[in-house]
């Protein structure tokens, strides 16, 4: 690709970052929100086999999601778009990252583009989840993971960036919300999919790297201070899926730069790679700690005064899970989501719901999302390298 042709593809990602900047504002949550979306249609079931265009039905509850450019809606309240080309992502680690959510949006629209200033924020809140690593009886390895909050929108991105591995994850689409006081419509699929690009709460990639970032129960906070370049939350996970190829890998980037959770929530993440390796990274006195584990819920597993600190209901689920694992070293997708829908927050009795639970196969690249609960239908997408 020619010098010309680069600079105009970064300008025309600057351009979108600017109208984003200045009509909107992003709301990316991390931990959890205290009601459930007001545009939210609670009377929709999404038990819906019905697939939109672009898509292939496998079998009556499997469809094969063909990923566009452009977001699909797949059902109310799950939505899907591919991004390839030029992300930002370097040059925003190349500067030294961010300390906060709004030093993120503050890249967004000053270093890509300078002429545009606010109108983008960033806010985050509370949620809880429960992941797993497992053998796959068909060879390699499988990773489980349930998104728990109350009803909210979905976006499943798929990442071809020039610079870095391809993945999947997925954003909290509820929390993109047009700015305060501005008119006109909601943002259009280019800026919604840059957007989203920094605000990822799971996902893996072309290298069966699996993340997940879960909540802990704490009023401590992560807010490292040393010469290191900043990352927040969600740009972490980013960095592990762009760069990092292995758990080692993942915990060696970690651990070049300063880690700030945003709102200064604690949390911790659950990291498994193609060959089985699966750790937690938590942050004790903003000193990462490393535990081998296949299974991570909602609190400290690193030994200390930390210890099990979080919620009574993250201990069942861990507990659950660690027995399902000890009884079924390896399983099956079918089995891993059977597991996963074991601890979904429908067999507790809470506001709450899971909204999205993924199984990632570590070896094939698909990933199977179940949205909502509703384990009767899985959305499969594919990694391509």
């Amino acid at each position: 690709m020619s010098d010309t042709t680069q600079k105009e593809k970064i300008m025309g990602t600057r351009k979108k970052l600017v109208t984003i900047a200045i009509t909107y504002i992003l709301l990316v949550s991390l931990m959890g929100c205290g009601g459930r979306d007001s545009d939210a249609d609670e009377s929709y079931s999404p038990a819906r086999p019905g697939v939109s265009e672009g898509t292939e039905v496998l079998e009556d509850n499997a469809v094969t999601v063909q990923v566009s450019s452009e977001i699909e809606e797949l059902e109310k309240g799950f939505s899907a778009v591919r991004y390839e080309g030029e992300d930002g992502f370097a040059a925003f680690l190349a500067g030294g990252g961010a300390k906060t959510d709004q030093e993120v949006v503050q890249f967004l629209v000053s270093e890509l583009f300078a002429e545009s200033r606010s109108g983008l924020t960033m806010n985050t809140r509370a949620f809880g989840c429960s992941t797993f690593s497992v053998q796959n009886k068909e060879g390699g390895y499988l990773f489980g993971r349930n998104f728990d909050w109350n009803t909210c929108d979905a976006l499943v991105v798929t990442s071809y960036p020039q610079e870095g591995y391809a993945s999947v994850s997925t954003v909290n689409l509820g929390f993109i919300r047009q700015g305060a006081g501005m008119a006109g419509g909601l943002l259009n699929d280019d800026m919604m999919t840059i957007a989203a690009l920094y605000a990822p709460l799971d996902g893996m990639n072309e290298k069966g790297l699996c993340i997940s970032v879960n909540m802990i129960q704490d009023s401590a906070m992560i807010s490292q201070d040393t010469d290191r370049p900043d990352i927040t939350t969600t740009t972490a996970v980013r960095l592990l899926l762009n760069q990092a190829a292995t758990v080692e890998e993942a915990l060696d980037l970690l651990g070049q730069y300063d880690l700030h959770a945003s709102m200064n929530y604690m949390v911790h993440f659950a990291i498994a790679d193609a060959a089985g390796n699966s750790v937690a990274v938590e942050y004790i006195d903003n000193e990462m700690v490393v535990v081998e584990t296949p299974v991570l819920t909602n609190f400290y597993l690193a030994e200390g005064e930390k210890q099990g600190i979080g919620t009574s209901q993250s201990h069942e689920r861990f507990d659950i899970l660690t027995v399902t694992i000890a009884e079924k070293p390896s399983m099956t997708q079918a089995e891993v989501r059977d597991a996963l829908d074991s601890v979904s927050k429908d067999n507790f009795g809470e506001f709450e719901s899971t909204e999205w639970s993924i199984v990632f196969d570590q070896s094939a690249l698909t990933a199977a999302y179940y949205h909502r609960e509703n384990y009767e239908v899985a959305y499969f997408f594919q990694i391509t390298k």
